[in-house]
């Protein structure tokens, strides 16, 4: 057995039903990510493979996730780029993995008329073994996501803010509530949280937080936890670069 890592949570015994690897997800009621910075992507504007840091509010890590996704599909297709996020233990153990595959789907939150469009982002633990979807709702104005279990049953609704453009010169926090099966009792929220100026104008990197009561099924966590990857590489936003000013899809 591998020595606990200093600033690594130390791992909870496994509660009875709950997938190895989700254990630390049973003793929570709030995740923060954080997205690591790339010098590459700051002084070249080429958008890198992404790198996040899953820690308690304690500061402590819990997991580490990677993106894996092909460098050219990734300058080329954006936000509709098709991706598998890896998510490791203190181990190195991959524990989960999330699977998003490739979706036409336009910048505006009303554009996938068509169930086929739509984003959608599965959520396997351990690999191999499905335990829910992130899936995108056709809305008129504002975004609208289920959270479904393996069988395609809805557990949760997110709604999301009216707007999801922003600028370092315009900078807000963004919430994406979290509402039960029926929309109507609201259970936690996906929080965007504003990083700094800097890293804001000179980066795309970004900072999350997600809050759910602590009894929620461990698998609707883990689903909840897949929701913000995809909500980060969809996300549109301004950011304004050292030499030039772009419109950079995340």
């Amino acid at each position: 057995m591998s020595s606990q890592p200093r600033g690594w949570q130390a791992p909870p015994s496994k509660p009875a039903g709950c997938p190895p690897g989700l254990e630390y997800l049973s003793v929570v009621d709030q995740l923060v990510i954080q997205q690591q910075v790339e010098l590459l992507e700051v002084f070249s504007g080429w958008e890198t493979a992404n790198k996040y840091a899953v820690k308690n509010v304690y500061g402590q890590q819990m997991y580490f996730a990677a993106e894996e996704s092909n460098f050219c599909i990734k300058q080329c297709c954006g936000p509709q780029r098709p991706f598998e996020i890896h998510i490791m233990d203190y181990m190195n153990r991959e524990v989960m993995r999330m699977v998003r595959p490739f979706k036409c789907t336009g910048c505006a939150n009303w554009s996938p008329l068509f169930p086929c469009c739509r984003m959608s982002l599965e959520v396997q633990a351990p690999v191999g073994t499905t335990v829910g979807y992130f899936q995108q709702d056709c809305s008129c104005i504002a975004p609208r996501f289920s959270i479904t279990d393996a069988q395609d049953q809805v557990q949760c609704i997110i709604k999301g803010p009216l707007c999801i453009c922003e600028s370092p010169c315009f900078p807000f926090d963004q919430e994406f509530t979290v509402y039960s099966a029926d929309g109507q009792t609201p259970l936690g929220k996906i929080a965007k949280k504003f990083s700094g100026i800097i890293k804001e104008m000179l980066t795309t990197a970004d900072n999350f937080t997600v809050s759910f009561p602590i009894k929620m099924d461990t698998k609707i966590k883990a689903t909840l936890l897949g929701a913000v990857f995809l909500i980060v590489s969809t996300r549109v936003r301004l950011v304004l670069r050292r030499f030039n000013v772009q419109l950079n899809p995340h």
